[in-house]
């Protein structure tokens, strides 16, 4: 029976999450492999028509370009479910952001992987964090030994920035030990492992495209 005081209230009326993980209630996710699958941004999957197996969906976008998919879950899971698997959404959570909407974010990125996962689909999770004190909670409801997604786009800005993406990553191993990794970005020296796949962000894939065009051009002329 449904509750009328919460039926409404961000989501909660749509989906309850069967397992829910830490201090704040997080959704869990259960562990998954990576498929063999083409990544594009969720900002172009949506335009897409028809099934599309051997396409995944990432979000490493900005956020206003996904938040659709947490403002109408049921119509977004529909169209998610064309796909041959997706990541959980990059929703930020950047460390000058109040920790309670970093919280909040990762919430989000949980219910939206567990409410796709309850209705079959392929959902690998995406792993962020902040400063040191969001390892209290950025773990939370993810998955230990399953494939997992990153992003390091952005983390060279500063030198804090990138010593807490170092650390972070370095206590993302210790807690989940992922059974692979897959990098969106730049691979950087300390990430030894031997279970990491690369995507190139989409912006150098446009630009080594435009490089490879001029080229083709100069030699034709």
């Amino acid at each position: 029976m449904t509750d009328w005081r919460t039926a409404g209230l961000e989501n909660f009326g749509v989906f309850q999450p069967y397992m829910i993980d830490g201090r704040y209630g997080i959704p869990a996710i259960l562990p998954e492999k990576l498929p063999d699958v083409k990544w594009t941004g969720f900002n172009y999957a949506r335009g897409m028509k028809g099934k599309q197996p051997e396409t995944g969906v990432h979000f490493f976008v900005d956020d206003y370009q996904f938040r659709a998919v947490w403002e109408n879950p049921v119509r977004y899971a529909d169209v998610m479910q064309r796909f041959g698997a997706v990541f959980t959404p990059d929703f930020s959570t950047y460390a000058d952001m109040p920790q309670i909407l970093q919280i909040w974010n990762h919430y989000r990125k949980h219910w939206l992987g567990s409410f796709w996962q309850s209705r079959g689909m392929v959902v690998i999770p995406t792993i962020s964090w902040s400063a040191p004190e969001s390892w209290e909670w950025c773990f939370d409801g993810e998955p230990h030994g399953s494939a997992v997604a990153i992003s390091t786009v952005g983390v060279e800005r500063d030198k804090s920035a990138f010593e807490f993406f170092v650390s972070g990553y370095q206590e993302m191993i210790t807690r989940l030990q992922p059974s692979e990794i897959l990098v969106y970005g730049k691979r950087f020296d300390f990430m030894t492992e031997d279970n990491i796949t690369v995507v190139e962000p989409f912006f150098k894939q446009m630009k080594e495209r435009v490089k490879n065009g001029r080229q083709r051009e100069f030699k034709r002329g």
